[in-house]
């Protein structure tokens, strides 16, 4: 960042990929019109880092080496995709292969709703289900952070993960109120017609996205790639505002024209 003042608030967000009938899909949620951030928008499954995530370290596989703030980025992204749509990238100690539906529904019954409420920490529910959760499952995909001319500045982490086979991706009907497998050009496509609202971050990572064939390829590059930090700078354009992110950062082009409020962009460069 170009000025010292620091992000408000830290988040994570997960997008979790398959391969279907006709290419690669991401699942997606539309947010609670009553939710304060993105209201009504189509949004990866995620939210705010809390500060008891990073009490799960020692029930993970793939902490080795993170600091704290990494750690608890990552729990986060875990835990919320768990709260937000039942799938949790998990195994049980001693095992190499992720938790099962069946494993799962037991798990989701006991604690998803005290986990959402708040009412336990993702470290409770590891220590009492004997589960340790697999973050060298998840792969840095992207790190954005808020223009610094928004009141409210986050900091967030994208993490790009492979669906397991059997969890059935479902929202949550609280904070989420529809959701759906979408082929990544098919959700900018519904953007860029007005049929969907889906904000700026989003739609890159989509586009960025729609470059990988399956996933398999996805996940590879990836993991081979480093991640970019994205900051928008915004100009002022007769037509509305252009949006300037660093050209390394691995997205479809670096200036981006914003019209309608949002409902259309255009990379100028």
């Amino acid at each position: 960042m170009s000025e010292a003042r620091k992000p408000d608030i830290s988040a994570s967000t997960v997008l979790l990929i398959r391969d279907g009938a006709h290419g690669l899909e991401v699942f997606m949620v539309v947010r609670h019109h009553e939710i304060d951030s993105f209201s009504g928008a189509l949004v990866f499954p995620g939210g705010k880092v809390d500060p008891e995530d990073a009490d799960a370290r020692p029930f993970c596989r793939g902490a080795e080496g993170l600091d704290e703030n990494a750690l608890s980025h990552r729990v986060a992204a875990v835990r919320e995709a768990f709260e937000e749509c039942g799938v949790l990238l998990a195994r049980n100690e001693g095992s190499d292969e992720l938790i099962d539906a069946a494993r799962l529904k037991g798990v989701e019954d006991r604690w998803r709703a005290d986990l959402t409420a708040g009412n336990i920490t993702i470290a409770d529910v590891c220590r009492t289900e004997g589960l340790v959760l697999a973050l060298d499952k998840m792969v840095n995909y992207a790190h954005w952070i808020t223009p610094r001319i928004v009141p409210k500045v986050f900091d967030t982490q994208f993490f790009v993960a492979r669906a397991p086979v059997d969890h059935v991706a479902l929202h949550d009907g609280s904070e989420s109120t529809d959701s759906e497998w979408l082929r990544p050009e098919a959700a900018v496509a519904a953007a860029n017609s007005g049929k969907r609202t889906v904000v700026f971050p989003t739609r890159m990572n989509l586009l960025k996205l729609s470059q990988y064939k399956n996933v398999d390829e996805a996940m590879a590059t990836s993991r081979a790639t480093a991640v970019v930090t994205v900051q928008p700078e915004s100009e002022k354009h007769p037509r509305g505002r252009v949006l300037r992110i660093p050209a390394a950062a691995g997205y479809p082009g670096s200036r981006f024209l914003v019209e309608e409020e949002g409902a259309k962009v255009t990379a100028l460069d």
